[in-house]
């Protein structure tokens, strides 16, 4: 039988999915950061993609050595280095008998909303992960944009406009109060001492705050329209930038809108990133990204057999 491995590396969670030449899901594994930027080293990221993809193959009941292909679509996928990196530990420690694909994360989710794995994808998740690939196969991403606009980004300024409202220096804002209740503060300036303080709330608890900030965004809270337009408007616009990068017209390019912020029922995101990419075509709410990597995976079987074929 054929066996396929895809996986999709991200800051909050790692996936890994086993499936058969049909695309049927044979096994599934989870496990932490798999970024080798924002693990504590780059060893415990790779450990943590072996640790999902070992619970993937096990309840497939396969060895790592019968995949006929493996693609890891993968946050901290950035530079040069990083792949040469991964390409040459990922099958060393997983004991591959193909040669890995490794992609951006960008790269992978775009093949989850894209049939012929070119457009644009905007990834809106813990962090935003941005990039294009043209239909030549050229492809562009930055790892480190100058602009976040992901949950943590949602949460950090909304965070910021509390504070403000508090001291005086901004709007009221109905974040306060939500804030307020999210985290169990009494007041801005607890809550401020909360995030602040040594020993206090870690960084990544201010992404729980982002579905918050849509749902007032939705309701009309004018503070919080303000960031999400922004934060929209911002991947638009390194959605630009990386086609043309690749001069990849933008007139009825796909743009993949993924992640778990672009999964939240409003429009206003989506509808901010859309106006910066005129004349594109957006595809909401695509194949979950680690489907995109399983895809990359069928892939790889289907061109190695037409090669054969033309062989």
């Amino acid at each position: 039988m054929t066996f396929v491995l895809g996986v999709d590396g991200g800051n909050t969670k790692t996936l890994a999915a086993v499936a058969d030449a049909s695309g049927r899901t044979c096994g599934e594994g989870r496990a932490g950061t798999g970024d080798i930027y924002n693990a504590a080293t780059p060893d415990d990221a790779i450990a943590a993609i072996e640790a999902a993809v070992r619970e993937a193959l096990a309840v497939a009941g396969i060895a790592a050595e019968e995949l006929d292909a493996a693609v890891f679509s993968l946050a901290g996928a950035d530079w040069p280095e990083d792949f040469t990196l991964l390409e040459a530990a990922l099958p060393e420690r997983l004991g591959l008998a193909v040669a890995p694909l490794v992609v951006n994360d960008a790269l992978g989710a775009l093949r989850g909303g894209s049939p012929d794995w070119t457009g644009i994808a905007l990834v809106s998740g813990t962090y935003n992960a941005v990039g294009a690939r043209h239909p030549d196969g050229r492809v562009f991403h930055v790892g480190f944009w100058p602009d976040a606009a992901g949950g943590h980004e949602l949460g950090r300024e909304a965070l910021h406009a509390v504070y403000r409202a508090a001291l005086d220096m901004g709007p009221a804002t109905v974040l306060t109060e939500r804030a307020l209740a999210l985290y169990g503060a009494g007041d801005p300036i607890a809550l401020l001492y909360e995030f602040t303080r040594r020993g206090g709330l870690g960084k990544h608890e201010k992404d729980r705050l982002a579905p918050v900030v849509l749902d007032a965004a939705d309701e009309g809270d004018a503070v919080a329209r303000a960031i999400v337009g922004e934060k929209g408007h911002v991947l638009g616009r390194q959605g630009r930038a990386c086609a043309e990068q690749l001069s990849l017209p933008l007139e009825g390019t796909r743009v993949v809108l993924a992640g778990g912020v672009f999964g939240h029922p409003t429009d206003r995101l989506a509808d901010a990133a859309m106006a910066e990419l005129p004349g594109a075509v957006a595809v909401r709410h695509p194949a979950p990204p680690i489907e995109g990597a399983l895809l990359l995976a069928l892939d790889r079987i289907t061109e190695g057999r037409s090669a054969a074929w033309a062989g």
